[in-house]
């Protein structure tokens, strides 16, 4: 099983954050070991003072895949959700600097929060879709699937061109704008058309 992220797929992110705007998707990786285990609290890692919740709306892949077209992408996803890829983003901004890979900031233990899954049949249209953030109960990151730069059958397609997609795999679609730094008692739950698919205590 392996995570494959997708950056900068925002305008309004890729404007906060002072980043130039892609000519395609920005892929990035995480290990098994970055998923953040059912019933665990986020541990704010020692190495960082700036850990940034990102939320998104992300994919498990149900079939295996290479060179897939976008219009038979559809095909190989059953199930959404949405997920958290935190950042330490003092420690990326460092790397960044010099020119260094970044997946010490990214792909850390506990990084990727995964929600409960649903089946996308129950959605009409995944092209519209409202997800939200909160944090202690109060709204701090919101957008909709419709504002993606590259949808989730072109990311599908795209990323397959260089990685044979297997079953269990997590795509993780790109963060909105409100991205901010989490603090120890935080609560951060993320939902998916008003529907609650992860709470998440912050220490």
């Amino acid at each position: 099983m392996k995570i494959i992220c997708i950056g900068r797929n925002y305008t309004n992110h890729i404007e906060e954050l002072h980043n130039e705007r892609p000519t395609e998707p920005v892929v990035f990786m995480k290990p098994d070991s970055a998923v953040l285990l059912k019933q665990h609290p986020f541990v704010i890692p020692e190495f960082s003072e700036e850990v940034h919740h990102e939320i998104e709306i992300i994919v498990k892949i149900s079939k295996v895949g290479k060179y897939i077209e976008p219009k038979f992408a559809h095909k190989y996803y059953d199930e959404i959700s949405v997920g958290i890829d935190f950042t330490a983003r003092d420690l990326q901004d460092k790397l960044k600097a010099k020119g260094l890979p970044w997946e010490k900031a990214k792909a850390f233990d506990g990084s990727a929060v995964l929600g409960e899954f649903l089946p996308k049949s129950q959605f009409s249209s995944l092209e519209n879709i409202t997800f939200e953030l909160t944090n202690n109960s109060k709204t701090v990151q919101m957008s909709n699937s419709g504002l993606m730069l590259w949808k989730i059958d072109e990311l599908i397609s795209y990323v397959s061109q260089f990685f044979t997609l297997k079953i269990g795999d997590i795509i993780f679609t790109g963060t909105p704008e409100g991205v901010a730094t989490v603090k120890p008692d935080d609560v951060l739950e993320g939902f998916l058309e008003g529907q609650q698919l992860f709470r998440i205590q912050v220490k």
